[in-house]
């Protein structure tokens, strides 16, 4: 049986930030580590605890060797207590994402293999976010698909171990949303292609063992542009400034391409390292002043991508 895609995309993180600068791990993971609350959860800059800062905390210490059994168990037992809530989907699905990460490092079991009904009334929710065009959209009541959502639901069916239906129609849905320089759209209603959504649209063809490389050429060429002076990616056309997210999917997409030798990956890297805030943890942007557990995963896997690359 093959690796999900999202379990073999964090040991690949974890080989390129093995290779980072000692002190450099340390103090991200230390500034991570003091992040979790007295739940066992990570949150955002304000607010409560929730599973998906969890979730991002938990791969940015697995991938720096810091996710030990006290802290994976705190966050597991966060985890579990929020099982049986009813969550927004990304919550839902960042829940699933958490929990197979401290399985994987830790051990620590937070959805039983045998829990089949739990399983399957996921399987059932994301069934109401299929749409008639193939794709996925983000809340049941959506009538038009969502690159970035079919590509969690993707991820959600691989680890919840329950086949992705009808992947034709998802391939038919992506293929709606490819323009003609390359890039993809996120919704149909939108007016340009942007890094995230094609970043996602590969993800998902790469998880439903459908990428071929060769096919996307133009896909890559349009990546490669949206690198700016700063050094990273920006989000789109329109934007003017690199952040930290499309940097680290931008770079990641032309991986998966084969096509790494289209961009300066020493720029991206000075970039990512730019970002880092003094006490510890990333921001996202240049003009923003607070560092927070997502983008400090974003920040990390960017270079370690970028050590990978080398």
């Amino acid at each position: 049986m093959s690796v999900p895609y999202l379990q073999e995309l964090t040991l690949q993180l974890a080989i390129g930030a093995s290779q980072l600068d000692a002190s450099l791990r340390s103090r991200h993971a230390q500034w991570l580590l003091a992040q979790q609350r007295e739940d066992g959860g990570f949150a955002g800059r304000e607010g409560e605890s929730d599973p998906y800062y969890t979730a991002f905390a938990l791969r940015a210490l697995w991938i720096l060797d810091a996710l030990d059994s006290d802290i994976g168990g705190r966050a597991a037992q966060f985890l579990k207590q929020r099982l049986t809530r009813k969550e927004s989907i990304i919550d839902l699905i960042s829940l699933i994402f958490g929990s197979a990460i401290v399985e994987l490092a830790v051990g620590e079991i937070v959805i039983p293999d045998n829990d089949i009904h739990w399983r399957k009334n996921v399987s059932d929710l994301l069934s109401t976010l299929r749409t008639a065009d193939g794709g996925f959209a983000k809340t049941p009541e959506g009538r038009a698909g969502s690159t970035y959502q079919t590509f969690l639901s993707i991820l959600c069916y691989q680890l919840i171990e329950i086949p992705v239906p009808d992947t034709e129609g998802i391939e038919t849905f992506l293929a709606s949303q490819k323009q003609l320089e390359g890039g993809y759209l996120e919704i149909r209603a939108a007016k340009r292609a942007g890094v995230n959504p094609t970043a996602a649209a590969i993800g998902t063809l790469k998880a439903l063992g459908k990428l071929k490389p060769d096919e996307q050429q133009n896909t890559a060429a349009f990546l490669s542009e949206m690198q700016s002076d700063e050094g990273g990616f920006t989000a789109n056309t329109r934007i003017p400034f690199a952040d930290l997210l499309s940097s680290f999917t931008g770079l990641l997409t032309l991986a998966d391409l084969d096509s790494i030798s289209e961009v300066n990956t020493d720029a991206i890297s000075r970039y990512a390292l730019s970002m880092q805030s003094p006490e510890g943890g990333f921001v996202g942007f240049t003009l923003d002043q607070t560092a927070d557990v997502e983008y400090s995963f974003y920040g990390l896997a960017t270079l370690a991508l970028c050590q990978l690359c080398r």
